[in-house]
């Protein structure tokens, strides 16, 4: 279940839904699966979505997720991945500049879960520790008592996203890995964010300390592409963004640094995702 900032019940993606049952609900479709979700399938994916030859894919698109391009940047786009990847027009998602708000780094459905010193969380039926995320038990260690905050991108979601605050960041680390799509049907069969290929880096923020950031790849997702190295940050500058599929962004805060909003930490005590927009308020520092 999806809810809205304001308490609206929402169902998304029904038809995606269906076709993700009959693929992981039975051997043939996961058989079908195992052939998919291979990296050479992915980036052949990938190629085919970066060619002229995709473009007839957009207008049907647009109609069938029903997205409003009056919030984009529209002109006769190359591929479908120049499409995928459209920026929006300034003042569609405006950044929260006060510095001790916590904003979201995306469009997405998130939930928030307490880290502590063995969790293992239990997402929509799939299982992971930290240590699996970042391949790191030390990082977990550090992180235990904190908060994970998982941001699940629909396709019909913006796929750009941004810093959550000034200071710097360490280099990116890369995770090889099998992609499976982030929607929450797969989560009932399979531990993507293990099997997913994933990019992590650490932000040290001036206001929220040291957090984790890592993004997951997903189904026919050519490429995670962040922008920048070792660098200094800027609040709501744009980090990255993601290519053809829907994808998932993993965020983790060290003990007493952040406060989450009430209405997502019920959401999530629920079961319920909460849809947030890029450069939203969802919390803030302690």
């Amino acid at each position: 279940m999806i809810k809205t900032r304001n308490g609206k019940i929402i169902n998304t993606n029904q038809k995606q839904n269906r076709l993700l049952k009959m693929l992981y609900g039975n051997t043939f479709g996961r058989m079908l699966l195992k052939l998919l979700t291979a990296p050479v399938v992915s980036k052949i994916g990938g190629a085919f979505m970066n060619s002229a030859f995709s473009k007839p894919l957009i207008s049907r698109f647009i109609k069938s997720a029903n997205i409003d391009t009056s919030q984009y940047v529209m002109y006769n786009f190359g591929s479908y991945n120049e499409f995928f990847t459209r920026k929006i027009k300034d003042g569609k998602r405006p950044v929260d500049t006060d510095p001790k708000h916590l904003i979201s780094p995306c469009d997405s459905k998130l939930t928030v879960y307490k880290i502590s010193k063995k969790s293992i969380f239990r997402i929509k039926g799939s299982r992971y520790r930290v240590s699996d995320l970042v391949n790191s038990s030390e990082t977990a260690e550090r992180y235990s008592g904190g908060y994970c905050l998982i941001f699940r991108l629909e396709v019909d979601d913006y796929h750009r996203y941004c810093y959550i605050d000034n200071g710097t960041k360490s280099d990116n680390t890369f995770i090889d890995g099998e992609l499976h799509t982030v929607n929450p049907i797969a989560l009932e069969h399979y531990n993507i964010y293990k099997r997913n290929c994933r990019e992590y880096c650490i932000l040290h923020t001036e206001n929220f300390g040291d957090a984790v950031q890592v993004e997951v790849g997903a189904m026919m997702v050519g490429r995670i592409v962040n922008f920048d190295h070792v660098s200094e940050i800027k609040r709501g500058r744009e980090k990255g963004m993601f290519e053809f599929g829907g994808s998932t962004i993993v965020m983790l805060f060290e003990k007493d640094r952040i406060a989450v909003d009430m209405d997502i930490l019920r959401n999530s005590a629920d079961g319920i995702e909460t849809v947030v927009k890029y450069g939203e308020k969802i919390g803030c520092a302690i």
